[in-house]
């Protein structure tokens, strides 16, 4: 999810191969139609849009990145040019977008996951966060060892750019943790050799090919329960929220699918002090999934905006909640914005 630059809600929908925008003209908190922005397009997830001084909407599908020009009005995108090509097929086909801010906001970043459980990768561009300018031209590698960095933020204090990264499988329940790390240019976040605090990953690398130490690979900042799958984070802003939110994190836990008892489906708040340091992690929205292993829905992607608003979208149930502050308690009250059904 994006908004564009009147506001309009945008939404990729990978599965129908097309991006469409949720205007809300009455201002009512529900969209009032939706508008295919585009369509025909190979699993399209990551958007991210630059207005220097044109707006453009940078659109990531599996194999390509693309640049348009956006129409305001009509919410129609138009192809103008490829800013990149991506490696295709493997397991992981999520690519997602993010500008580095100023004075940097002319380059792109581009998550692109392994191909694999956990192997050694034969192209050099899996398993990264990729860099390319705007306009386009050669990819380089940003940051890598990096499994599957599904979504992307900056930090608005620290202006440094975080990531999810959802950790191997086959190691049982409990390993290895789900992580969100803090990404930095230049620097091996450690897979297929190590995973969250810099652990040696013996099972795939029993040669100790990597010694899992800084400064050849880095550790996770914060590591999440296995196979929670953490998608979406989004910090709060300080208009419109409680002073201990502020620079707070809600990541989106999309939920196991490959362990004994079913974990995540749900939103949880990361406190953290003004530089990023994790302080501790607290449940923020639950209940798709229920006490008898139900699954109600599976959270994607969040975005915390000022005044007290979130949105929340839903891959199982195919929808997008508009969360609102209630009062000066902190109530919330999730209500469905748009379904697909």
């Amino acid at each position: 999810m994006i908004l564009d630059p009147a506001e309009t809600l945008l939404v990729s929908v990978p599965s129908q191969g097309r991006v469409v925008a949720l205007p809300d003209q009455d201002r009512d908190g529900r969209a009032d139609h939706t508008v295919t922005v585009i369509d025909g397009l190979d699993r399209p997830h990551g958007m991210a849009f630059r207005c220097a001084p044109d707006c453009r909407l940078y659109i990531a599908e599996e194999d390509q990145v693309n640049a348009y020009s956006y129409n305001l009005r009509t919410m129609k995108a138009v192809k103008q040019n490829k800013v990149a090509n991506l490696p295709a097929g493997g397991g992981h086909k999520t690519r997602t977008l993010l500008f580095l801010p100023r004075p940097n906001d002319d380059q792109l970043l581009i998550s692109v996951g392994s191909s694999c459980n956990v192997c050694t990768e034969s192209d050099w561009r899996r398993a990264k966060v990729l860099v390319v300018s705007a306009a386009g031209g050669d990819l380089r590698t940003f940051a890598s060892g990096l499994r599957n960095p599904v979504f992307m933020t900056i930090h608005p204090e620290t202006r440094k750019v975080w990531a999810t990264e959802m950790g191997r499988d086959l190691l049982g329940d409990d390993l290895p943790p789900d992580e969100i790390n803090i990404i930095s240019r230049g620097r091996d976040y450690g897979w297929p050799f190590c995973y969250g605090k810099n652990v040696h990953d013996s099972d795939f690398d029993s040669a100790m090919k990597k010694s899992c130490k800084e400064p050849e690979t880095y550790p996770s900042h914060i590591d999440i329960p296995a196979h929670s799958a953490p998608l979406g984070l989004s910090f709060f802003p300080e208009n419109g929220w409680p002073a201990g939110f502020r620079n707070n994190l809600l990541v989106a836990y999309h939920g196991s699918w490959n362990r004994t008892v079913p974990t995540g489906y749900k939103i949880v708040r990361c406190r953290l002090d003004a530089s990023g340091n994790f302080l501790g992690m607290d449940d923020f929205v639950t209940g798709w999934l229920t006490k008898d292993g139900t699954v109600l829905g599976r959270p994607v992607d969040i975005m915390v905006r000022p005044g007290g608003t979130i949105f929340v979208s839903d891959d199982r149930a195919g929808v997008i909640y508009r969360i609102t502050r209630k009062s000066e308690e902190d109530e919330l009250r999730p209500k469905e914005l748009f379904s697909r059904k």
